[in-house]
């Protein structure tokens, strides 16, 4: 039998703690034939990777790739940091529409702004009166502009109280166009669901940017539901993506609670959340996979709607809200849980991360152990007896560290020092034997794996201040986050993370070890070649190895 691929002359990070540096790697069959191997082997081709750092393939367990796509198809306004930057790209951006074109911009980050928000009026007068909607990076706000409210206007009351939301007023009264978290289903109700195409090409879109970053595998944290999903059939625009191999990387997408439903049965078997037939997580292969539930508790840090146990700091009664009723959260999560839904549990302000350990401990000690691990995501503020807790129950906490590199002097400002040290833990979880993952939470921060990982060591806000320093952690354990640690998180440790025999062959060539850098040197770290399954999907232009087949050998 002849291999199908053998990489030879390489630095080979494998992860396996038996085996962790290596030179040679056999790939047959899309999986890790043999590491090192003592006889020969006979091949199919050879690359020589003339001494190239090869690391397992990034798998980011938190991001959004629909949302991130849409965005790459959107006016972008990541680099506005005025709101004359913004009026600016909205005008160039209705310029040659119809005057009843919906003008959709995303990427845009409040705390990075210079000066006043953007004006409802002079959005109107910079998109010649066309609708405007603006979503922010953080995703649980939106802005839109005088024409959009007047079209929200028609079909729905402004002035009704809305639940785990708000409409954002200004001292005469007046909607001024910011609203925040279920508020924002308000347009969501106007403009979506997007057609099948148009998320399937996002998809697409997005996944071939993965490549470029060597990510291999994503989790996409909510779809087909809620305020962040896109249509109530998204999963299938995943699977047909997939079929028509537009999917480019692994993924394993989470429903939103409210995509489920109550399912009828026997009159003995527990009432229970899910999808007809009693689909649920787990269902799919090492290509599509069907993720946990993820359930919304609070908000957004950015937006101060994270639900803490203490008032934002120089705030007056402020410390964020629940997105619904305790009682209602429980019940919800409880019942999707003994349905074969993994909690996901969105959860920033140590309020609500107790509200998720409570909720998740309760699922685990009635109904045992379920297909994928639980998992509270972010964590912006935990309590050490709650890092305590989450490690003793083996829920999987998942930070952003990241946010600190983008955000984390306008976080700090709204934490307060005392609760900063306490914000987006990493070291802590290590050190208590906990799992800790690699992820972005794209597209709200910058989602590059390399430059994620320096984050992870550094902790450095904008302004080069160190945000709660005694949670570095080294550059191996950045790296194992982003492979081991997320492979765990997963629920798929027994498949990826490692290169290792009967793995799967997912892999990144890089130009240099970014374990072996300074710290500072980590995200500047090339992509040259990143190879799904044993096929290679993206090659940088400077990735020349040589190669040779079977019938030049």
């Amino acid at each position: 039998m002849l291999a199908d691929l053998m990489i030879t002359n390489a630095r080979i990070l494998t992860q396996d703690p038996g085996h962790p540096c290596a030179h040679t790697l056999v790939v047959h069959g899309g999986r890790i034939l043999a590491v090192d191997p003592e006889g020969d082997i006979p091949v199919r081709e050879v690359i020589d990777a003339g001494g190239l750092t090869v690391v397992p393939g990034f798998n980011d367990v938190h991001a959004h790739s629909v949302w991130f796509g849409l965005g790459l198809m959107e006016t972008a306004l990541g680099a506005a940091r005025s709101a004359e930057d913004v009026y600016t790209a909205i005008a160039a951006a209705a310029a040659g529409q119809g005057p009843e074109d919906w003008i959709v911009a995303s990427g845009f980050s409040p705390l990075l702004l210079t000066g006043p928000d953007p004006d409802r009026d002079l959005l109107d007068e910079a998109a010649g009166g066309r609708p405007v909607w603006i979503k922010h990076s953080s995703g649980h706000a939106c802005t839109v502009n005088g024409a959009a409210l007047e079209l929200i206007g028609r079909s729905a009351d402004l002035d009704a109280e809305v639940s785990g939301g708000v409409v954002v007023r200004s001292a005469d009264g007046r909607p001024t166009g910011l609203l925040e978290e279920n508020a924002m289903r308000l347009v969501q109700d106007l403009m979506l669901p997007y057609p099948l195409a148009t998320i399937e090409r996002a998809l697409a879109l997005a996944t071939e940017h993965y490549l470029t970053e060597g990510i291999t595998s994503v989790t996409d944290a909510g779809i087909a539901g809620g305020w962040i999903g896109h249509s109530p059939q998204e999963f299938a625009a995943y699977q047909s993506a997939h079929r028509k191999g537009l999917l480019k990387v692994r993924m394993q997408p989470m429903l939103v609670l409210d995509a489920l439903r109550p399912l009828d049965g026997h009159a003995e078997d527990p009432v229970s959340l899910g999808l007809d037939a009693g689909i649920h997580s787990g269902l799919g292969n090492e290509w599509l996979r069907l993720g946990p539930v993820k359930i919304f508790s609070d908000g957004s840090l950015l937006g101060s709607t994270a639900y803490m146990s203490e008032d934002y700091a120089g705030c007056t009664h402020n410390h964020g809200y629940l997105q619904m009723d305790a009682e209602q959260l429980r019940s919800s999560a409880l019942a999707a849980y003994r349905a074969g839904w993994p909690i996901a549990m969105h959860a920033i302000g140590d309020a609500a991360v107790e509200h998720a350990i409570r909720i998740i401990t309760e699922a685990q000690q009635i109904y045992g152990a379920n297909c994928f691990p639980n998992r509270i995501e972010h964590g912006g503020v935990v309590q050490p007896e709650q890092l305590d807790r989450i490690a003793e129950a083996g829920i999987v906490l998942v930070p952003q560290p990241h946010f600190i590199t983008e955000f984390g002097d306008g976080m700090a400002e709204l934490l307060g020092p005392e609760r900063t040290e306490l914000s987006y833990p990493a070291a802590s979880l290590l050190s208590r034997g906990a799992v800790l993952p690699g992820s972005s939470d794209r597209p709200v921060s910058n989602g590059r794996p390399l430059d994620v990982m320096q984050s992870f060591v550094e902790r450095l806000t904008p302004s080069g201040a160190v945000y709660s320093p005694a949670e570095r952690i080294t550059a191996e354990q950045a790296l194992a986050a982003y492979t081991t640690g997320s492979a765990a998180a997963t629920g798929t440790e027994t498949e990826k993370g490692r290169l290792s025999p009967g793995l799967l062959a997912d892999l990144v060539f890089l130009d240099q070890d970014p374990t072996a850098v300074a710290a500072s040197r980590i995200g500047a770290t090339t992509v040259l070649g990143t190879m799904v399954g044993g096929d290679l999907r993206y090659r940088h232009p400077d990735f020349n190895p040589s190669s040779s087949t079977k019938e030049t050998l």
